[in-house]
C-alpha cells in the first residue's frame, strides 16, 4: 500500500449514490475505496468529505473502510489503445491485454485559447444533410437533437466510418447491449477497428459511471491531438443519458435541483466537455458530436437548451413523411462554422446551390400547407412539392452516402428537372458554368 494513502472506518451519512466522512488532506475528484468499491470525491466542505460510489451503496455499513487512494481517475495512453473497447475506468472489455502506456489524469483543462486556431479543415462525413447543409468544421462542437426512436446511433456509426479523420473516439453513456454490440460489429465488418477507439457504459452498468466516459474519451483525444498531431473526431451518444447521471448524484447529495430538476451546475459541467473541442495550430484537432436525446420533442428542456448555448450548431434529426426517410432537418440544423470551409475547401457553387436547394424545399412546405387547407396549387407549387420529395430522398436521407461533389451535381440535376434558371436565385456566373453540365434527358431550359 502506498505511503500517501489514507484510511478511515466511520462514515457519517449514507445515501443511494454517495458517502459522506470526516477527513483531512483530501482534494476534489480524488479516488478512493469504500468498502472495496471505487469511489471519488465529489465535495468537500471544511474536513467534511462527500464520495460518489460508483457502483452504488446497498450494504456499505457506516463502519466501512475508506481508502484514499491519493489521486484522481487516469488512463494509460498510447498507440495501443487505436482498435480496443474499454470500460467507463479505462479497462478492456473486449477480451484483450490491458493498456501499457503513459497515465494520464482525465478531466483536465481545455486548451489555452491563445493556443487555440480558427477551425478551417473540413470534416466530409458522406451525409449531404450534414456535407452539403451544415457542413463540418474539424476543431468544431456540435450536436445531433434526436427524438429517442431516431437511429441516431446508426448515424454516429455511419460518421464514424466515413469521416475523413485519423481517430474516431466513442463514448457510449448507457447503450443497450444490442447498440454496444451494433456499434463493435459496424467497426469489425468494415475494417476500420485500427483508427477506432471505443469507452462504452451500458444499461447493465451503473449509471453514475457515464459521468467518467466523457473525460475518459476526451483524454484519449487529446493524446492523439496534441501528443501525434492528428485529426480527431468524437462521438458521444447519449448525453441526455449523462445529464441524468449528474441528475442523480446531484439529487442524492440533496442539492436543490435547477430547472428540469437538472443541477444548477448544468452548463458548466456540459461546458467542460464540449470546450475540449479544438483546432490546434500543430494540425492537430478535436471534433466533437454529440448525441442529445429529446423529450416529446421539447427543445427547451434544460439539456438541449444549455448544449445550444454552448455549442457552434446542431444537426436535428426527423423523420420525412414524404420521402418515408430519416432525414437532418435543413430548417432546425445549423452550422456556425460552415462559412468557414464552403466554397474555400469545396466547389465554388457550394454556398449557393446549399441555400437554392433549402429556399425551394421552404416553399415546398409553403405548398403543402397550401394543400392542407384547401387551396389551389399553382404549377410551381407542384413542382416545388416534387422537388421536396426528391431532394429528401436523393440529399437529406442519412442513408445517402456520396461525396460533396456528387451531392453537387445531385442538387443540380433536381434544379434542372423541376425549375427554370431564373427560379433558382442562383448567380448568372455559376448558372453558365453548370447548367450546361445537368444531364440532358432531365434538364428543363425554360
Amino acid at each position: 500500500m502506498k505511503a500517501y494513502q489514507r484510511i478511515y472506518t466511520q462514515l457519517e451519512a449514507i445515501t443511494k449514490a454517495t458517502v459522506a466522512l470526516r477527513a483531512t488532506g483530501v482534494s476534489n475528484e480524488e479516488l478512493a475505496v469504500v468498502a472495496g468499491r471505487l469511489a471519488q470525491v465529489v465535495r468537500t466542505k471544511g474536513d467534511l468529505v462527500t464520495l460518489q460510489v460508483f457502483s452504488g451503496t446497498e450494504g456499505i455499513p457506516t463502519n466501512a473502510e475508506v481508502v484514499f487512494l491519493g489521486e484522481p481517475p487516469t488512463l494509460k495512453v498510447g498507440e495501443q489503445l487505436s482498435g480496443r473497447f474499454f470500460n467507463a475506468y479505462g479497462h478492456p472489455i473486449d477480451g484483450g491485454p490491458e493498456i501499457e502506456g503513459e497515465e494520464r489524469q482525465i478531466g483536465g483543462p481545455s486548451v489555452n485559447p491563445y493556443k487555440r486556431r480558427q477551425p478551417s479543415q473540413l470534416i466530409p462525413t458522406g451525409i449531404a444533410g450534414i456535407d452539403l447543409n451544415n457542413t463540418l468544421v474539424s476543431g468544431q462542437k456540435i450536436p445531433f437533437f434526436a427524438d429517442p426512436d431516431q437511429p441516431y446511433n446508426k448515424v454516429m456509426a455511419d460518421v464514424a466510418l466515413r469521416a475523413d479523420v485519423d481517430k474516431i473516439i466513442l463514448g457510449g453513456m448507457g447503450l443497450s447491449n444490442d447498440d454496444y454490440l451494433f456499434f463493435r460489429h459496424s467497426f469489425e465488418a468494415a475494417g476500420a477497428l485500427d483508427k477506432n477507439i471505443c469507452f462504452i457504459n451500458t444499461t447493465e452498468n451503473p449509471p453514475v459511471e457515464r459521468l467518467l466516459i466523457p473525460d475518459m474519451a476526451l483524454t484519449a483525444a487529446e493524446y492523439f491531438a496534441v501528443d501525434k498531431t492528428e485529426k480527431v473526431l468524437v462521438l458521444l451518444t447519449d448525453m441526455t443519458l449523462y445529464a441524468d447521471a449528474l441528475s442523480i448524484v446531484s439529487n442524492r447529495m440533496d442539492q436543490i435541483p435547477s430547472k428540469d430538476s437538472m443541477p444548477g451546475s448544468l452548463y458548466s459541467d456540459l461546458a467542460k466537455i464540449y470546450e475540449k473541442a479544438v483546432q490546434l495550430p500543430t494540425e492537430g484537432s478535436i471534433t466533437i458530436i454529440a448525441v442529445t436525446t429529446l423529450n416529446d420533442g421539447d427543445i427547451t428542456h434544460a439539456i438541449p437548451d444549455n448544449t445550444g448555448y454552448i455549442t457552434e450548431g446542431q444537426l436535428f434529426l426527423r423523420a420525412d413523411s414524404d420521402s418515408g426517410k430519416v432525414i437532418i432537418d435543413p430548417f432546425r440544423s445549423l452550422s456556425r462554422l460552415k462559412q468557414l470551409v464552403q466554397n474555400k475547401k469545396t466547389r465554388e457553387d457550394h454556398s449557393q446551390v446549399m441555400n437554392a436547394s433549402v429556399r425551394l424545399y421552404a416553399d415546398a412546405q409553403n405548398a403543402k400547407t397550401k394543400l392542407e387547407n384547401g387551396f389551389d396549387l399553382s404549377d410551381y407549387d407542384k413542382r416545388c412539392l416534387a422537388y421536396a420529395k426528391d431532394y429528401a430522398t436523393e440529399l437529406l436521407s442519412i442513408d445517402v452516402n456520396i461525396t460533396i461533389t456528387e451531392m453537387l451535381d445531385t442538387a443540380w440535376k433536381l434544379f434542372g428537372k423541376y425549375f427554370s434558371k431564373a427560379e433558382t436565385g442562383i448567380k448568372q456566373n455559376l448558372i453558365d458554368k453548370y447548367w450546361k453540365q445537368i444531364p440532358e434527358q432531365v434538364r428543363n431550359d425554360a
